[in-house]
């Protein structure tokens, strides 16, 4: 019998997850797991972080404590993870706040976690040559980023960021057949939406989000789907992109 190659599969795959302690990090790294890739995950919390490795499946996978805003964590995080074929950036904050109210302080935080810790964790991945050939390095951006959205311009800020970053980081790999890509979420059914606080959203808004996206909000499979398309040989020929998943409010 014939064996049919399947350009989607992660089997001997080496994936680094930051952000891995819950929502789309935690679904990243189970998808590519039950995919057949070996895991090295990333997070702050020891807790969670092992309440994620325990849902991983296969063995072989790798946990790594600390925070990736600090130079040292991420020197510590490149050393660790040592050779990888893929890295996904789920280390992210969102935090709705009107221009006319952000200060340099709110500011400064959201562009260190948003945009400088990814873009310093694969500026060492580089570097150090700990991405394979053939490898992939993929942004999570947001519609935030190509839409505008009320009171959330310091947020959509860093996540065109990321999409600019990687327009130009895919002609600087692409030599080593390196593919640099972002995925741009809307919204998606995860802890972080069903959160606590005043910056939460309320069931009723929620509702209103569901009735007006075409297809409904997304789930954090989705997103890990599209993901693994991302890093697996089936997105060969693809770089420097963004996909926008938005179940069509976007148009």
């Amino acid at each position: 019998m014939t064996q049919i190659n399947n350009p989607f599969s992660m089997a001997n795959k080496r994936i680094l997850v930051t952000g891995a302690s819950s929502g789309l990090g935690r679904q990243i790294a189970i998808s590519c797991a039950a995919a057949g890739a070996t895991l090295i995950i990333c997070g702050r919390n020891p807790e969670r972080l092992q309440e994620t490795l325990s849902q991983l499946a296969g063995s072989g996978h790798v946990t790594i404590l600390g925070d990736l805003t600090t130079d040292d964590a991420i020197t510590a995080t490149v050393e660790q993870a040592g050779n990888i074929d893929g890295v996904v950036h789920c280390t992210g904050i969102s935090i709705p706040m009107p221009a006319r109210m952000a200060k340099r302080e709110f500011i400064e935080r959201l562009y260190n976690i948003n945009v400088f810790t990814p873009q310093l964790l694969t500026n060492q991945l580089l570097a150090k040559n700990k991405l394979n050939k053939d490898g992939a390095v993929l942004f999570m951006s947001s519609t935030a980023a190509v839409r505008g959205v009320h009171g959330t311009s310091i947020y959509a800020g860093t996540k065109a960021a990321l999409i600019a970053a990687a327009r130009c980081l895919a002609l600087e790999t692409a030599k080593r057949g390196i593919r640099v890509n972002c995925l741009a979420p809307d919204l998606v059914e995860t802890p972080m939406l069903h959160g606590s606080g005043a910056n939460m959203p309320t069931g009723e808004w929620l509702d209103q989000q569901r009735a007006i996206h075409p297809l409904g909000l997304g789930t954090p499979e989705d997103v890990a789907n599209a993901a693994i398309f991302f890093l697996s040989p089936a997105s060969r020929w693809i770089t420097g992109t963004t996909l926008i998943m938005d179940g069509g409010i976007t148009h």
